[in-house]
């Protein structure tokens, strides 16, 4: 299933297959799942983030990117909300540096270069250190057929995230990990787990949604060597420096006063 061969193409218009999604809405049902949250991109749209550490969070390197003008962002405000759902999260807190992997590059076209690469870590202004949110472990990349889950916000879905609990892997190649998991747009960046004994460990994050012969799927990069680079870029001191100044007010996706609707990342 050679990304080459397969002839993989966005899917802009059609919807995905959501009919396996569970939404967590409770308190019960989210607990497991609090170190998932909502980035919040300068108000204007959202990806989904993973912290695997108490300051690091991980998502996609082009949830970094604006859509209009095809540079990376800079300045501005980039927030994550550490289980976001219904109007409150576990904890808030500003992004400061961001780091994205060195060999991505936006405007390619999709490959398996391109998904491979999508990666990026997020150093928070301060560390989570609450006993309800508790970062994730990380692991190496699953077989051909190994199940898998997802937790994502989306278009439709970004006041709670939603659970796919059990999709698998179809193919794994070139460093892409690609499985039938359900996705949307604002789904970039949002882990995905493999079970290993009795834990949810991540071993990939959502970088774009695709077709396989008229099916949806989701492509994602395996982790491993990429992760092992952004963290020497953090340790490096590399990766631009971002943030609001404090007491600014938090400006939220959607939010009615701005007189605008969200503009949504494409997964």
């Amino acid at each position: 299933m050679a990304l080459s061969l397969i002839g993989l193409l966005f899917s802009s218009a059609a919807a995905a297959q959501n009919d396996n999604l569970r939404r967590l809405d409770n308190g019960d049902d989210a607990k497991a799942w609090e170190a998932v949250g909502r980035l919040d991109i300068n108000g204007t749209g959202f990806c989904t983030g993973a912290l695997i550490a108490p300051k690091l969070v991980l998502t996609a390197a082009h949830c970094l990117f604006d859509r209009d003008t095809r540079e990376r962002i800079t300045e501005g405000r980039v927030e994550f909300l550490a289980g976001w759902r219904n109007g409150r999260a576990g904890a808030y807190r500003d992004v400061a540096r961001a780091v994205v992997h060195p060999d991505y590059v936006y405007d390619e076209e999709l490959s398996s270069k391109r998904v491979r690469n999508d990666l990026a870590l997020l150093e928070l202004s301060q560390p989570i250190r609450n006993v309800s949110i508790r970062p994730f472990k990380t692991a190496a990349r699953p077989r051909q057929g190994d199940s898998v889950g997802v937790v994502s916000y989306a278009l439709d879905r970004s006041e709670a995230p939603s659970l796919q609990e059990v999709c698998e892997v179809l193919a794994r190649q070139e460093g892409v990990l690609i499985t039938s998991c359900a996705v949307d747009f604002g789904a970039s960046g949002a882990p995905i787990f493999i079970i290993q004994d009795g834990e949810a460990q991540i071993v990939s994050v959502v970088s774009a949604k695709a077709e396989v012969r008229g099916a949806q799927v989701s492509l994602g990069t395996a982790l491993g060597q990429p992760l092992a680079e952004l963290q020497a870029e953090l340790v490096a001191g590399n990766g631009v420096y971002l943030g609001a100044n404090q007491g600014e007010r938090r400006v939220r996706v959607g939010d009615a006063k701005q007189g605008m609707g969200a503009k949504f990342v494409k997964p």
